[in-house]
Order: structure tokens, then C-alpha cells, then sequence
């Protein structure tokens, strides 16, 4: 893969000339989910804030200063599974920045399309998450081509397993924005529980 401009699709400061490494931690027995994202050295990086008024269709994932990095917001009534996500605590059609879509209505395994908010005609794909959710062990892709820019694996320990906690680690490649990664993590992780609740 040839060296890549910094790709800063939400800001170019979550970009790093080097493989990034988060971890995510998702309490699952928690009465609402809680869903951080900590560097190696278990600082957090990246946090949700999710509305319970508006538990299924709004999100904000905050920065480590509980700053609004973006919203994401679920449209209803489309035939697959679509999220937007707008800079900041916006969701005006000005601030958007991309937006994912289920490759098709019946899949096992996660399969997601992912639009910049400049790419109207959605004929092509920007971006694409293929692999199965249920192993953690989904992969993005830049577009159609099968240049890797982000890869998630499990990661069990002992204490995950006693308290409900679901860890996974995510390997962001140089010059992708993190926070533009954990926020597709975070859009798998809502479609993936719609999935088992239907």
C-alpha cells in the first residue's frame, strides 16, 4: 500500500503516521450500554453519550474532554439499515459528514457501505466493513479495493468475562482518522444489536 495522505475525514488531528491501537470497552449488563474507546495505556479517548429519550436513533460520540466529536443519527423507514453522522453535536444536512448502509436487508455476516457526504450518487463505495461482528473480527476497506485501513480482533481477559464486559481492539492504520473509525465500530455495534433483537 503506497503512503497515504492523512486521511482527516471528521479532523485530521485523529490522524497518526503510525498504526493507532484502541481499545473498546462495552459494559453489556449495564441497564444502558456504555461504550468507551481508550488508547494502550487505557486513557479514553473517545466515549458515547446516548440520549435515553432517544435511545434507538441518536448518539454522540464525545472526545476525552466530554466534547462532541459527532452525532450519529439512525434515518427510519429505509429499506436497509442507514446511519448519518454529522460533525460535532449538529445533525443539520450541512455538517454531514458520512453516512453507512447494511450492503443488503438479509446478511450473517456484517457487510456495510460507507458514503462521504460528498459522494451524492452512492454508486461506488468510500469505504466498506466486511467480517463477522459475532468474532470480532471485522475489517475496513478504503472503497471497492482491498487496501486495508482499519482491522478489530477480540481481546478476552478474565476480567472482561466476570464483569459483562465486552473488549475488543481495533488497529487503525498511519494516517486514518481514529475517531472516524470508532464511530463505524460504534454503527456495527447498534445494526448487530437491532439484529439480535429482531
Amino acid at each position: 500500500m503506497q503512503n497515504q495522505q492523512p486521511s482527516g475525514i471528521i479532523n485530521p488531528k485523529y490522524c497518526a503516521p503510525y498504526n493507532v491501537d484502541l481499545a473498546i470497552v462495552r459494559k453489556v449488563l449495564a441497564l444502558t450500554d456504555s461504550f468507551t474507546v481508550t488508547d494502550v495505556n487505557g486513557q479514553i479517548v473517545f466515549s458515547l453519550k446516548a440520549s435515553l429519550m432517544t435511545l434507538h436513533d441518536h448518539r454522540v460520540l464525545l472526545d476525552a474532554a466530554g466534547e462532541p466529536v459527532v452525532t450519529l443519527r439512525r434515518k427510519l423507514m429505509t429499506a436497509h439499515d442507514r446511519w448519518e453522522v454529522f460533525r460535532g453535536g449538529s445533525t443539520e444536512p450541512k455538517d454531514l459528514i458520512f453516512s453507512v448502509k447494511r450492503s443488503s436487508f438479509f446478511q450473517l455476516k456484517t457487510k456495510l457501505d460507507v458514503f462521504l457526504a460528498n459522494n451524492t450518487k452512492e454508486e461506488v463505495c468510500d469505504f466498506k466493513v466486511k467480517g463477522s461482528w459475532f468474532e470480532r473480527s471485522c475489517v475496513v476497506y478504503a472503497g471497492e479495493s482491498l487496501n486495508i485501513v482499519a482491522q478489530m480482533h477480540k481481546k478476552h481477559t478474565l476480567q472482561s468475562i466476570a464483569f459483562g464486559k465486552d473488549n475488543f481492539m481495533v488497529t487503525v492504520y498511519p494516517n486514518i482518522d481514529s475517531a472516524f473509525i470508532a464511530t463505524l465500530i460504534l454503527i456495527i455495534d447498534e445494526i448487530n444489536k437491532d439484529m439480535k433483537n429482531q
